[in-house]
């Protein structure tokens, strides 16, 4: 059997096991999510208000009117249709998204690169926060394809750098982070065009449903319990993890100076990534913040962990022969995977009392926070791996910075 045979076999292995044991898994979401948006927005488009609708178990549209707006094409479709084009879309993001952070691997290693990306869309497809995402039919891929869209421009020193991010904040807060980091790293210009870009996508929305934008940023934005249960166990944030030791009377100053110190780490380390020319470290920096320190980060948002995921990957391949930094980073990473893939949370549904519920219950946070400090940044952190200039020079880091490493 030649190389090309064995590849394709082992694609086509790959995924049929993976697509029998997806089937098989519980905890399928019957495209819950889309049904709210579908349900929402159609009802608002009969004259109703986009904010009163809710499913029959209680829940509703929970994001800003630009959402709805960019939704709108939802009304005009079936049920059916409606899903298909959610995974359609999905896929859309998916595809740009390998193509972004993978491809240059390919590339880097001189793989084939049909081959490194399809392996790459199965160990995709088997982390459970994407499972929860295409279950679900949320948005959380297509947010991230917007915000990394930001990557490609600001690698590319276009002037347009800014709008994906802003798009992304306008319609959904938890990006907004995004628009810090532009500003941490004193990317004036890319920052001001995404704040231009989110008021303006807001003043579009407010001009054409005055109303639903009053109630959102009057009563819908501020009522958490439009979102589920803080203790909730699928709420990996830093406050779901301190509303789990206390689901009554959470103490929100814990979790205030918890999201204190995770800012704090994450924009020492962002700036450094950036003056290191390490674009990607510092936006998949910026997504693991985003997920700690939001107030509600259901598993299905996780997927802002995944670049994360690709940057220790590509600190530690080729497997570092020997005991070395990158070699323990390269481990960590692998039961990081492990750990995002096993749905392990969700064992602790009915209950993390004691100390291994805490551990059990809250391990895709301390995945999170594992990242947030082990994620590779500026030069001394990466050049413990031997293949570091090649990587400058694959993913498009400035001249100098590979050069300064060979001097």
């Amino acid at each position: 059997m030649n190389a090309t045979r064995r590849r394709v076999v082992t694609v086509v292995g790959l995924a049929t096991v993976l697509a029998v044991v997806i089937a098989l898994l519980p905890g399928h979401r019957g495209w819950f999510d889309v049904g709210v948006y579908h349900g929402a927005v159609g009802h608002w488009v009969r004259g109703g208000d986009l904010y009163e609708w809710t499913t029959g178990n209680g829940y509703g549209f929970t994001y800003p009117p630009f959402a709805a707006v960019s939704m709108l094409p939802m009304a005009a479709l079936a049920w059916y249709p409606t899903i298909v084009a959610n995974l359609l879309l999905t896929a859309l993001a998916v595809a740009f998204l390998l193509h972004l952070l993978v491809d240059p691997l390919a590339r880097r290693h001189g793989w084939s690169r049909w081959y490194a990306l399809a392996l790459a869309c199965c160990l995709l497809a088997g982390l459970n926060p994407v499972r929860d995402t295409v279950s679900f039919g949320q948005v959380n891929l297509l947010l991230v394809a917007l915000v990394y869209l930001d990557l490609w421009l600001l690698e590319r020193g276009s002037r347009w750098a800014g709008v994906g991010s802003g798009l992304a904040a306008a319609v959904k807060l938890t990006p907004a982070i995004f628009i810090g980091y532009l500003l941490v790293t004193g990317r004036w210009r890319a920052a001001a065009t995404a704040i231009g870009t989110a008021v303006g996508a807001t003043v579009v929305a407010a001009a054409l449903a005055p109303e639903a934008t009053r109630t959102f940023f009057t009563e819908a934005l501020w009522d958490t319990d439009r979102v589920g249960q803080l203790a909730y166990v699928s709420n990996q944030s830093l406050l779901g993890l301190v509303a789990r030791l206390d689901p009554v009377h959470p103490d929100r100053r814990w979790w205030l100076m918890l999201v204190v110190a995770v800012l704090a780490v994450w924009a020492v380390r962002a700036r450094r990534a950036v003056r290191a020319g390490d674009e990607r470290a510092g936006f998949a920096l910026t997504g693991v913040a985003a997920c700690l320190v939001s107030p509600v980060t259901w598993v299905h948002h996780l997927v802002w962990l995944v670049p994360g995921l690709v940057v220790l990957a590509a600190s530690t391949l080729p497997w570092p022969p020997v005991d070395t930094p990158a070699r323990r980073r390269a481990r960590a990473g692998v039961a990081g995977y492990v750990v995002l893939c096993s749905g392990l949370v969700w064992v602790f549904a009915n209950g993390s009392a004691g100390p291994l519920g805490f551990v059990g219950a809250n391990a895709y946070v301390w995945v999170a926070v594992g990242m947030l400090v082990l994620l590779p940044v500026g030069r001394a952190e990466a050049d413990d791996h031997p293949r570091f200039t090649e990587h400058c020079e694959a993913v498009g880091a400035p001249r100098g910075v590979a050069a300064s490493r060979q001097r």
